[in-house]
């Protein structure tokens, strides 16, 4: 591969740790660690079908965040007025601020640069807030401003193909040597493969496979096994198409 394209969202770093610590905070249950799991999920289904919504213009952001964080309540069973999400969002940005990214995403971005690999960011949301989190991880470390594209930036959100597309033009690339990496089989996976790009699921969450046609070139486990995957891409250049 030549070009390397990250999701950041609980792809280069753990998202769920910060929405843990928001709800320990902000709801007052004494969660298990395998039902905050589950409400992270859960958390994560209405924020993806919300968003859409929100792109189209049928919700302003706040409504769309306190919308997501009510209706995964409401599946759990759990209460809460529009007053308390609009302080748990408050709250899930403060956490936002101490994220750090996976111990082997920074050796693979080491290693990506060292091999002279064109390396960039493809993220969906507001250009402010994922420019907050991008600048918290420090990705300028690797990757230049240029290579940078948020959603709401260049008009257009994944999966749509326009969004790939964009960057197709911006960066030059060549579909058959461009991976995208991301966690979302919605978003990240179908939108890189309908844009004919080879595309990586960062599946630690452990989500099962959707039935469909369309299937990454290959599925992680974990920060460890996305690593190993790219040094093998780099010793033997067909790890990730073969």
């Amino acid at each position: 591969m030549d070009t390397i394209i990250f999701d950041v969202d609980d792809t280069l770093y753990d998202q769920a740790a910060s929405f843990k610590n928001t709800c320990k905070k902000m709801i007052d249950v004494s969660f298990t660690d395998e039902e905050l799991n589950n409400f992270y999920i859960i958390s994560r289904k209405y924020s993806d079908a919300l968003f859409d919504d929100q792109v189209a213009g049928k919700l302003t952001v706040q409504e769309m965040h306190i919308r997501r964080i009510k209706d995964a309540c409401t599946e759990i069973g759990i209460e809460m007025t529009e007053q308390q999400a609009i302080d748990f969002q408050e709250a899930y940005v403060a956490e936002q601020r101490q994220i750090a990214l996976f111990d082997e995403v920074m050796e693979l971005m080491d290693i990506l640069i060292a091999n002279n690999k064109q390396v960039a960011v493809l993220t969906n949301g507001a250009e402010g807030h994922q420019s907050m989190k991008i600048k918290q991880l420090r990705l300028d470390r690797w990757i230049s401003k240029e290579n940078m594209f948020i959603s709401s930036g260049i008009g257009h959100a994944k999966p749509s193909k326009e969004a790939f597309e964009v960057l197709e033009h911006k960066l030059g690339l060549d579909k058959n040597r461009t991976v995208y990496i991301g966690d979302s089989f919605a978003n990240d996976i179908v939108g890189a493969k309908q844009a004919g790009w080879h595309a990586v699921w960062m599946n630690h969450r452990k989500r099962d496979m959707p039935e469909g046609t369309v299937k990454p070139d290959k599925v992680v486990y974990s920060a460890r096994e996305l690593l190993d995957l790219f040094s093998d891409e780099l010793l033997c250049n067909d790890a990730i198409v073969n």
